[in-house]
């Protein structure tokens, strides 16, 4: 299996040498937000379709299941593709396999089958730019740009919340363009001018993602057969476990997008049942995490560099810790501002180890093959977690119950972690 390391400083421009964010990130970032506002408005809106057509509760955590299986079940194959091509063209034509799933859904398609196809989409976007990002900027900037990458990230799915629940308000429906788009008499009928509304979003986003300067780096796989892919991901993937850094950061942040994935579907019920908020104001509340997450993600780009990465791993445990406190609350003022601390000590967990994850990735494998061993294994948790809080769902189990015991998880998990960390620097 072919290795690969950071861009040596040398060949770096001055302005990357000295932390800095490189020329051209910002069309990075746009690029990013606008795939990932998309992504997260279009959930909402297919829980709504969901409703619409009369499916149980227990069907809306299997969106997000189908949406992520590609991450897990590509995995070997999305790496090269991201390294073998021009990222920012290979993210352009992802944005494109979304659109189509997007027009399935529009024609009539099943929800998670719509999504799944989306997901297709997402599995080869992911690697192609955060490999970018290892391309782009040196490892003394690494932490400060995937702090902007995390902010674009979060305000994505801050601003997809309450977009979504625009797009499935009373209000919206009755809109000029929303009526105009329903008259089409496609099968999705009432949600027809929303998803015209998302299929523009991700047409921006294709189109930004083709202005993305190459950055010429290129790394092929000798494998090409599936058997060989597959022994040179599984490679991969021990190699990286195996690597002290590189595995304490790929377990916390594991653990940290599973539970993240099924607390955006326990925040809607538990909205909706405790607060008594309607899905399209329930979504907003979401939003408080977001808001959270950004200013976290912000402080530890700020005050966090690479070296200091596994600090991050405190905010863990006080994020597990507040998730039972946050469960117990009935107050609608009061939720906001406990979920927005929740999301401020996640994304100071996850911003740190994140960079640092990436750094040892790219040191030890290549970008696009490191990060598709992270989606990998952060989408395999993000699948088990979910297809347990959908046995809970089915099963009737107190929505305070699932979200304390998601909270106890994270705090032990996250202090095993610590203990593990310690002892081996001893």
């Amino acid at each position: 299996m072919p290795l690969a390391t950071s861009p040596h400083p040398a060949a770096l421009p001055d302005r990357a040498r000295r932390g800095q964010l490189p020329h051209g990130f910002g069309i990075v970032i746009g690029a990013q937000f606008a795939s990932a506002l998309a992504d997260n408005a279009l959930l909402i809106v297919a829980i709504a379709l969901l409703t619409q057509h009369g499916f149980a509760p227990w069907w809306a955590p299997l969106l997000k299941f189908g949406f992520t299986l590609a991450y897990v079940v590509l995995a070997p194959w999305v790496g090269p593709l991201a390294d073998a091509f021009a990222k920012g063209r290979v993210m352009a034509a992802m944005n494109v396999v979304k659109m189509l799933g997007l027009a399935l859904l529009a024609l009539g398609l099943h929800p998670v089958a719509a999504l799944a196809v989306v997901g297709l989409g997402a599995a080869a976007y992911a690697p192609a730019k955060y490999g970018l990002i290892t391309e782009m900027a040196a490892p003394e900037a690494l932490v400060k740009a995937n702090g902007w990458i995390e902010i674009s990230v979060v305000s994505a799915a801050l601003l997809g919340a309450v977009l979504g629940g625009a797009l499935v308000s009373p209000q919206w429906l009755a809109s000029g363009l929303a009526v105009y788009c329903d008259g089409l008499q496609l099968p999705a009928d009432k949600l027809t001018g929303s998803l015209a509304v998302l299929l523009l979003i991700y047409a921006l986003s294709s189109g930004l993602n083709a202005g993305i300067a190459d950055s010429g780096q290129r790394q092929r796989s000798e494998a090409h057969d599936p058997p060989a892919l597959l022994r040179e991901f599984r490679a991969a993937n021990r190699l990286l476990w195996r690597d002290r850094e590189g595995g304490l950061s790929l377990a916390a942040t594991t653990l940290f997008w599973g539970v993240g994935a099924t607390l955006q579907f326990a925040v809607l019920r538990w909205a909706g049942e405790t607060l008594a908020l309607p899905l399209s104001q329930a979504a907003y509340l979401q939003a408080a995490v977001a808001v959270g997450v950004i200013a976290g993600a912000a402080a530890a780009g700020r005050w966090l560099a690479l070296h200091q990465a596994r600090h991050g791993l405190w905010a863990g445990v006080a994020l597990g810790l507040l998730m039972p406190v946050v469960a117990q609350v009935s107050d609608l003022w009061l939720a906001a501002l406990m979920l927005t601390l929740v999301g401020v000590v996640g994304g100071a967990m996850v911003v740190p180890l994140n960079a640092l994850l990436q750094h040892r990735g790219a040191t030890l494998l290549s970008a696009g093959r490191s990060i598709a061993v992270q989606g990998f294994n952060e989408n395999l948790s993000v699948l088990a977690m979910l297809a347990v809080y959908a046995g809970c769902e089915a099963a009737g189990v107190p929505i305070a119950v699932t979200i304390s015991g998601l909270g106890v998880l994270v705090a032990v998990t996250i202090a095993v972690l610590i203990g593990v960390d310690a002892r081996g620097r001893r």
